[in-house]
């Protein structure tokens, strides 16, 4: 598994919000994130489902594994999987019409105050409250 934090110069970060069909958390906020398949490794698993889901082509040397989490149960829901938590720096063009998948309805790029107002008003996947703690350290 790997969540792919996305920042621009301006210290901004890409959400993406979930389509509406999706089976879990329809119409939340969120990072890009994924399963890495089978012959990947968790470098081309990030950088592939940031194509697939948002449409971006991200460089291998501008992304840096933050932390890595092997993760049992939350919140009383089984995972049983390692997760990474990259972050890319990407200064490029946005177009959901190049995603693979209609996995995203719509992106925008946040700072770290818009993307807490919307964990507050519960439109943010709570599991990503990490966040604030680990990729966005600014008190």
């Amino acid at each position: 598994m790997v969540h792919v934090w996305i920042r621009n110069s301006k210290g901004e970060y890409l959400i993406s919000q979930r389509s509406a069909n999706r089976p879990t958390y329809p119409l939340m906020w969120e990072c890009v994130g994924g399963s890495v398949v089978k012959g990947e490794d968790s470098l081309l698993g990030a950088i592939r489902e940031a194509k697939e889901e948002v449409g971006v082509d991200l460089m291998p040397e501008n992304g840096q594994v933050l932390f890595t989490k092997t993760r049992k149960i939350i919140e009383g829901k089984i995972f049983n999987d390692i997760m990474d938590v990259w972050l890319f720096e990407y200064d490029g063009e946005v177009d959901l019409g190049n995603a693979t998948t209609d996995e995203v309805a719509q992106v925008a790029w946040m700072d770290r105050k818009q993307i807490k107002e919307l964990l507050d008003a519960d439109m943010f996947v709570d599991t990503l409250e990490y966040f604030f703690t680990e990729v966005d350290k600014k008190c």
